[in-house]
């Protein structure tokens, strides 16, 4: 008997056992099906928060030692008011399709990590363009959707701003332009390549 027979027979064996009738009540079926479904929801939901914080974000040193140490010291980062932009917080939305979506395509990133990408200070720069661009992209197809959670047209108060500052807003507000197409330097620096308009921070 070849090894791969008794693994088909238990095989068959599951899954005989999974297509014929239960002996079990109907209701308890149901809340089988109920307390396990929440159980499954529970930890999907869990692990799904425990990688969107900042400590996972940081875990693997190409973001530590890249743009996590770039970002310290920004406003984002520190501020008179204390309120902290964190990694979750500007690259993973917070609405839950957008989120899963976003979950997905950052499993490239976790690949990236395992093949050595990005893996030294020299790869990291020579895809920082590239990198960023991505990401520009993204924050571009979405209007800044994840800007927007703490800054809104509506909640500026432009008299309190500084004279530039209250142009440029009211001229971008006008022309239906998002955080991003302004702001692509404010919390990492910018790619060597990037070719900006001299109003961006």
């Amino acid at each position: 008997m070849s090894p791969s027979q008794p693994r088909k027979s238990r095989f068959r064996r599951i899954w005989g056992w999974l297509r014929s009738p239960s002996r079990l009540s109907l209701l308890t079926l149901l809340l089988i099906g109920f307390f396990g479904g929440i159980a499954f929801w529970g930890g999907f939901h869990w692990s799904l928060e425990m990688t969107n914080t900042e400590k996972f974000c940081t875990g693997c040193h190409e973001m530590r030692d890249n743009v996590y140490a770039e970002y310290q010291g920004t406003i984002h980062d520190k501020n008179r008011t204390g309120v902290r932009a964190t990694c979750p917080d500007c690259h993973v939305p917070k609405v839950w399709v957008y989120k899963i979506w976003r979950k997905m395509q950052a499993s490239q990133e976790v690949w990236g990590h395992l093949t050595g990408y990005v893996d030294t200070k020299e790869k990291f720069e020579s895809h920082r363009m590239e990198l960023a661009s991505h990401e520009w992209a993204r924050m571009e197809a979405s209007g800044s959707r994840e800007c927007k959670n703490c800054h809104s047209w509506e909640g500026m108060e432009k008299s309190k701003q500084r004279p530039r500052a209250q142009q440029n807003h009211a001229e971008a507000q006008a022309a239906g332009k998002s955080c991003i197409d302004c702001h692509k330097g404010i919390a990492h620096l910018l790619p060597k390549e990037y070719k900006g308009n001299e109003e961006e921070e």
